[in-house]
């Protein structure tokens, strides 16, 4: 807001600008401001031009009254708030999400939701109406969330492919088993036999795809699973190194370790290094994610990279596609495997 001729404030732009600005009617520069439908191309160009010209900046509060939205969406973790500052990935997607909504001119609201406390806060908001839509990020089975959205009728969208509800709701998802498959395949490919894991938690849909691809390209290249070689971890980097310590002393043999998320490999990396075993040459490490923990780590990680660019513009799309009106709709990605020093 600048000054005027007299010294005093000058009043923002108005929709009546713009409109006098194009050489339109208010009703165009309105149509064109929700959505351009039945605007001619050469109209949404005026309007458009006159819209930088003037300066004009949507009243969102004035616009939420007509259509009924907030023109805003909430990314809700439903994870205790330090695995936000822990775990690379929710940082990663959080700010594809974030630059993927502003090309909509939509704010991103981040939401923490890890006890059952903040979890009805959070749903007495959500369903208030102050969002038009979730992106819901590690979601576990039993979790109430997301059952609780779709029965409030809340577009949403999850990041990885829903236990048990993946007919019922949208999502986005990396090919978590053939990123598996490919990694365990790999470090067959070095020789390696005992081959060990960690796993994501089983109540996830990471974990339960990573463990399935490890579990099928060793039935298919004719190794027995050996039960010994599982062990459970949390994605946290103690996680991590809780579970190869166990692996050490149930499997002292191993060869490699596939482990279901890099963070967790910097910890597997921790208890190798404890137990005076060497990366590679006496076991191989595979982490999962390609997220700057595999660069940070000693040696840096040989790891299956997920397309977190492409998970989080395909959320957002999916989710203005819903709150649009359109049908629940899934999405999965392939992934890649990088090969770096830890095998």
């Amino acid at each position: 807001m600048t000054m005027n001729a007299t010294g005093g404030r000058r009043r923002p732009p108005t929709i009546h600008d713009v409109a006098r600005e194009a050489g339109v009617s208010r009703g165009t520069v309105s149509r064109v401001l929700n959505g351009g439908h039945y605007v001619s191309p050469s109209a949404q160009e005026a309007v458009n031009a006159a819209i930088r010209k003037t300066g004009y900046v949507v009243n969102r509060h004035a616009r939420s009254l007509i259509t009924g939205r907030s023109d805003s969406v909430g990314f809700l973790l439903t994870e205790p708030q330090e695995r936000f500052f822990e775990d690379p990935n929710f940082n990663v997607l959080l700010r594809g999400c974030t630059q993927a909504l502003a090309a909509h001119d939509i704010p991103l609201l981040l939401m923490l939701a890890g006890t059952p406390d903040e979890r009805r806060r959070i749903m007495r908001y959500i369903t208030a109406g102050h969002v038009d839509g979730v992106l819901l990020v590690s979601s576990h089975s039993g979790d109430p969330v997301a059952d609780e959205l779709r029965e409030a009728g809340v577009p949403l969208v999850a990041c990885g492919k829903p236990i048990g509800q993946a007919s019922k709701m949208s999502y986005v998802a990396a090919d978590d088993r053939d990123g598996a498959r490919d990694m365990v395949r790999h470090l067959l490919s070095l020789g390696r036999r005992r081959i060990g894991t960690v796993t994501g938690p089983l109540d996830t849909p990471g974990g339960v795809e990573r463990l399935a691809g490890y579990r099928e390209i060793l039935a298919e290249e004719g190794i027995g699973v050996d039960e010994r070689l599982i062990a459970s971890g949390d994605y946290s980097r103690a996680g991590g190194e809780a579970a190869a310590t166990r692996l050490l002393a149930e499997a002292p043999d191993l060869d490699a370790v596939f482990v279901a998320s890099d963070l967790m490999a910097q910890g597997v990396l921790t208890a190798l290094d404890h137990a005076e075993r060497r990366v590679p040459q006496d076991v191989a490490v595979g982490g999962f994610d390609d997220s700057p923990a595999a660069l940070t780590a000693r040696p840096e990680l040989t790891t299956v990279r997920q397309p977190w660019d492409r998970i989080s513009a395909e959320m957002v799309r999916v989710l203005l596609a819903q709150i649009g009106g359109e049908d629940p709709a899934a999405v999965i990605l392939p992934t890649e495997l990088v090969i770096r020093g830890s095998a």
